[in-house]
């Protein structure tokens, strides 16, 4: 069983919590001008671990998943709010799901597809980031459509306006934004998947693990998403 003196000494051994977050992922953060702050449930959800572990919060923005990754060895943060991935729990503890979020397709409006399911047909090509958590989904789940693995989701839309592909993998919300500001295109009915969000430490921070499980169990059905954080 943990305590939090050991989870503290665990994930803030020096003051502060440092807490990587996504910044590709506005459903789950995003900088608020209006606010001059970092809001949304990452963003909550760290405030109030800092709050129940009774320490300072520092929110550590990257520009993707895979960077939050890549700076693990660094150790560069403490706790990171990213996708569960099976491949790496040898390096790291992933929280139970604290939300999900949805992914689906942009097409170009002359795009007879209009459903998500219906782009999973022979010579469809789907551009889609390599290091994206949704793009692994895509890979065991289409059956006749081919990926094309991109550096970055904003390269997937440059490769839909160059017409380099069929259509552009991403997250739900990312679309409908881009969608807005790309004339002559549209984002299809329906998603091909819920990605669940997680709390990740590392694997060596088994006391961290145990509190972020008790953690995210009750956190619950709480309300979350208008939190911010500087």
């Amino acid at each position: 069983m943990f305590t939090l003196d050991k989870v503290r000494s665990e994930i803030a051994p020096t003051g502060p919590i440092r807490a990587a977050v996504n910044m590709s992922n506005a459903a789950l953060v995003r900088w608020d001008e209006n606010a001059g702050a970092l809001v949304g449930p990452s963003a909550e959800i760290a405030d109030r671990i800092a709050h129940e572990l009774n320490r300072e919060l520092s929110l550590i923005r990257y520009g993707s998943a895979a960077d939050i990754l890549s700076a693990a060895d660094g150790g560069e943060w403490d706790i990171a709010f990213i996708a569960s991935d099976p491949s790496r729990t040898d390096r790291f503890s992933f929280s139970p799901p604290y939300i999900s979020v949805e992914a689906t397709y942009l097409v170009p409006v002359t795009s007879p597809y209009r459903t998500a399911g219906e782009l999973d047909s022979n010579g469809i090509r789907i551009a889609s980031a390599r290091s994206a958590a949704y793009t692994k989904q895509l890979e065991r789940t289409l059956k006749r459509a081919t990926v094309l693995h991109v550096d970055s989701p904003a390269t997937a839309l440059d490769f839909l306006a160059d017409r380099e592909c069929d259509a552009a993998a991403g997250l739900t919300e990312f679309l409908l934004n881009a969608s807005q500001r790309m004339e002559g295109f549209r984002v299809v009915d329906g998603l091909f998947s819920r990605i669940p969000q997680t709390i990740a430490v590392h694997k060596r921070a088994t006391n961290a693990s145990l509190f972020f499980a008790d953690f995210v169990r009750r956190l619950g059905g709480a309300d979350v998403g208008r939190g911010r954080r500087r």
